[in-house]
């Protein structure tokens, strides 16, 4: 009898502690960056980083290639996780391109600590005017997180794969400093 009733104490522990686990009800907004039960750190959100688009290195005209850096940066005050592939979108009007990883890409996961960064380069290939895709605004989202923030994209056209699909990557996370 003893040993089912430390089995039913133990379980109802463990159900104890995932409840408080989920957190008290606050709509998921994640100011800061909150650790699991296990000690390790949740994944990266939009409200805890901040996000820069760097100057690009711009491609010049049709057929060339342009190089965007952008940098995330911790500014919460707790650790964080980025696991996988930054998502990007191109849009233009009513339509949008999710790019795809660079070829041969492997996701990292990395930790950022408050005030540590992270960047990842979109790469795309410039379109003729009037041929090309009319991108005009860039999205951008993270990992494991629903939510996105935009930017106004100032880059020209952008050249097309195929109808569904541009001549654009994103390179996986690396440590700001590589």
């Amino acid at each position: 009898m003893r040993a089912i009733s430390l089995a039913a104490a133990l379980t109802g522990v463990t159900a104890a502690l995932a409840l408080t686990a989920c957190g008290g009800g606050d709509g998921g907004g994640d100011a800061n960056a909150k650790s699991d039960a296990s000690g390790k750190s949740s994944a990266c959100s939009l409200q805890q980083v901040g996000v820069d688009v760097e100057p690009a290195n711009a491609a010049p005209a049709a057929g060339d290639t342009g190089n965007i850096p952008v940098t995330v940066t911790n500014t919460g005050s707790g650790a964080c996780t980025l696991d996988g592939f930054p998502g990007v979108d191109l849009r233009a009007g009513g339509t949008s391109w999710a790019l795809a990883p660079e070829e041969g890409a492997k996701a990292q996961k990395l930790t950022l600590h408050q005030d540590e960064a992270a960047t990842f380069t979109l790469t795309y290939v410039r379109g003729e005017a009037g041929s090309g895709a009319a991108v005009r605004t860039l999205r951008i989202s993270l990992p494991g997180r629903t939510g996105d923030k935009e930017w106004k994209w100032t880059y020209g056209d952008v050249a097309e794969k195929s109808a569904d699909k541009l001549d654009a990557t994103v390179s996986t996370f690396r440590t700001a400093g590589d």
